[in-house]
């Protein structure tokens, strides 16, 4: 769950992307799927990493298997078709884990629609490791 400590590193946000809904992605209620936030979220963490010159795919070819462990989301206000949105996120080690902070705002007014926290591992040769690329993120 969210605790004050959390909510308050969100203030000063480590990267952001703005994306605008699409109409396939809203249900029967004409709403934002529940489901098509995890892909809002994984695409901001993929692009905040390549803007750190982290590529998820290298990663992988390395023998580097970064999971989501843990997935918590707190759904605040709808998005709908056509709306205009900003991902925000912020990261850090927890141990052997990398905890993505991670909030979205729908434009212009800026009102909180997510906040979710994803926990993340990595496995080298299937085994808890940590891994030196995310361990650098997480110290700046």
């Amino acid at each position: 769950m969210f605790d004050c400590k959390n909510t308050c590193k969100m203030k000063n946000y480590r990267y952001e992307l703005e994306f605008k809904v699409r109409d396939y992605e809203c249900d029967l209620q004409g709403i934002v799927n529940n489901s098509v936030y995890q892909n809002y979220l994984e695409h901001t963490r993929h692009e905040f990493l390549l803007s750190e010159e982290v590529s998820f795919s290298d990663l992988f070819d390395r023998g580097i298997v970064a999971v989501v462990a843990r997935v918590d989301i707190q759904y605040k206000t709808p998005l709908k078709s056509g709306d205009k949105f900003i991902s925000k996120l912020n990261v850090e080690k927890q141990g052997i884990k990398y905890v993505f902070y991670q909030d979205i705002y729908r434009l212009p007014d800026n009102k909180l629609c997510i906040k979710a926290q994803i926990t993340t591992v990595t496995l080298i040769d299937g085994k808890l490791a940590h891994c030196s690329e995310l361990d650098n993120l997480t110290n700046n």
